[in-house]
């Protein structure tokens, strides 16, 4: 689903799909607050990074109880539901799906009973990518998934399938065979957990307040809930809080690789990452983008609302006047009812309409964070000459994006991307610029103020720092297509096991007979998933 602070014309055609977010998380253990409140703020501060479900689990010391639905923060919970969660710790979970499809099953948070007569419940900020082995143990252990199909109801089964071992022993067992992006809070009736991947892929952060602690996605989240920013939680770290306090645990050696397009598009503005402020960063980007690609013009616009930090930044360094250009209509966004074919041939512009009068006669600047395939850009672009552009001058705050993400982030697929296809000049062509400029990768590195050595630019570059599966064996819905196979007539109790045994079977000959052509029952990769292995 859309962001709420960027422009996506899937609001009104799912077809016209751009960049989905990864998922927010929120944790707090603090006895005497009404933590399912706090959570419910801490979601909806992180509302941005996924808008297909919410949920929220509290404990009160006896149990712990799991709310969640489909559907926005605001949508899932009011008032006597939030007043009937009590407890003394929480998490909470506002959904994009990366793994498994969007339903209420897969909603988060999940939820385990354990042999030992406790209750563990997670939410997932990423994407694992080594899902069909877990499923696979899952198997093997005789343990049950019940209907979920997401990465994160595996994790949660494992954590839950140990009745030898506390659930901190548990999760220091469990966490170095996890490979692939993952921010995790989790609880049982009396701890509250966070774990952070060895490459820090995705954000988390720790935060203090006066009667308690919280961990969150962003910075955001803890200003909201007036809890005040300790550290970020390390890479390869876990930490637990109770009633004896924090203490913290290394599972893995940290490698960070820190989600570069976070700076780009994911992240709030007023969040800040590994000591770096967003919106400074954008700004800082647009100012790269007006060195690298200067150009004669009257003004320079933004697209609402994360085109505008680098719009700023571009007119500051080029000493171009800066205005708003065009304005956006906060209220439509995600809807249940489905775009008439005359709502789709409005396309974008229920959303924003051009300041006629702004742009009018003008040689114009447009920034913009991201071209996926060009439908938005081309849309923009038609609307300011029908509104009396002289000139438009495109440039874009991130490099091409040329390749799938598998850490988190549901880019369209590797053949839709625009960038894939076509060179600069091409792209320029095909949305109806007059000029076209991406700011270069070095520049947006620099604008982050991180060593390149800790930054994840796989969707830039297409060198991926934590290693993938075979094509058969990575995707949105891979254990859909496991649970298929398994649920063929004739199936066997061992049938995930064989499923998964089965797919491998299946590569392993393609691979050695050199046929690439796709499994004889392959399964629903996620997008560009199969082709994103194979550089061209």
């Amino acid at each position: 689903m859309p962001r709420g602070d960027g422009l996506l014309t899937d609001d009104l055609d799912p077809q016209e799909r751009g960049p989905q977010d990864a998922c927010g998380v929120f944790g707090v253990w603090a006895p005497e607050e009404e933590v399912a409140k706090l959570t419910y703020f801490g979601l909806y501060a992180l509302q941005h990074r996924g808008q297909e479900a919410a949920g929220i689990a509290v404990s009160d010391g006896s149990g712990v109880v799991v709310y969640k639905d489909i559907g926005l923060v605001s949508q899932v919970f009011d008032e006597p539901t939030l007043a009937s969660l009590r407890g003394h710790l929480a998490i909470g979970h506002a959904r994009y799906s990366t793994t498994g499809g969007s339903n209420w099953e897969n909603a988060q948070p999940t939820i385990r009973a354990t042999p030992a007569g406790t209750t563990i419940a997670l939410a997932h900020n990423g994407n694992l990518v080594n899902t069909a082995e877990l499923a696979k143990e899952v198997a093997d252990r005789g343990l049950e998934v019940g209907d979920s199909t997401s990465d994160t109801a595996l994790v949660t089964t494992l954590l839950a399938g140990r009745p030898d071992l506390s659930v901190e022993a548990a999760a220091l067992e469990l966490l170095p065979t996890l490979r692939g992006a993952f921010s995790f809070v989790f609880m049982d009736e009396h701890t509250l957990y966070a774990a952070r991947d060895p490459q820090g892929v995705r954000p988390l952060v720790l935060g203090r307040m006066e009667r308690g602690w919280v961990v969150a996605s962003e910075t955001a989240a803890l200003d909201i809930t007036g809890a005040s920013f300790v550290r970020e939680v390390e890479p390869g770290e876990i930490i637990a809080i109770d009633e004896h306090g924090l203490r913290s645990s290394r599972f893995a050696a940290p490698e960070p690789k820190g989600c570069l397009f976070e700076y780009v598009y994911l992240a709030r503005p007023d969040t800040t990452i590994a000591g770096r402020n967003i919106y400074s960063a954008r700004v800082e980007v647009g100012r790269k983008l007006a060195k690298e690609h200067p150009v004669e013009a009257d003004l320079v616009i933004g697209v609402p609302e994360s085109g505008i930090p680098a719009a700023i930044g571009y007119a500051e360094a080029s000493g171009i006047p800066y205005s708003a250009g065009f304005m956006k209509n906060a209220y439509v966004g995600r809807t249940f009812i489905q775009p008439s074919q005359t709502i789709r041939q409005l396309g974008i512009r229920l959303k924003l309409n051009p300041l006629r009068e702004v742009v009018r006669g003008k040689r114009i600047v447009v920034i913009d964070d991201s071209i996926v395939r060009g439908n938005t850009q081309r849309a923009q672009i038609r609307m300011l000459r029908e509104a009396g552009a002289l000139e438009i001058h495109v440039r874009i705050s991130s490099p091409p994006v040329k390749w799938p993400c598998f850490y988190g982030i549901d880019f369209a697929t590797r053949a839709e991307l625009i960038a894939n296809g076509l060179e600069i000049d091409g792209i320029r062509r095909s949305i109806g610029a007059d000029s076209l400029g991406y700011v270069s990768l070095d520049g947006l590195v620099q604008a982050t103020e991180q060593p390149k050595s800790r930054l994840c630019m796989a969707c830039f570059d297409g060198e991926y720092p934590i290693e993938l599966p075979t094509s058969d064996l990575i995707g949105k819905h891979v254990l859909e297509g496991v649970g298929r196979r398994a649920s063929m007539p004739g199936a066997s109790a061992d049938a995930a096991t064989a499923a998964v045994a089965d797919l491998e079977t299946d590569y392993e000959a393609r691979e050695h007979a050199g046929d690439d052509r796709p499994a004889s029952e392959p399964l629903v990769a996620s997008p560009g998933g199969a082709n994103a292995l194979h550089h061209p």
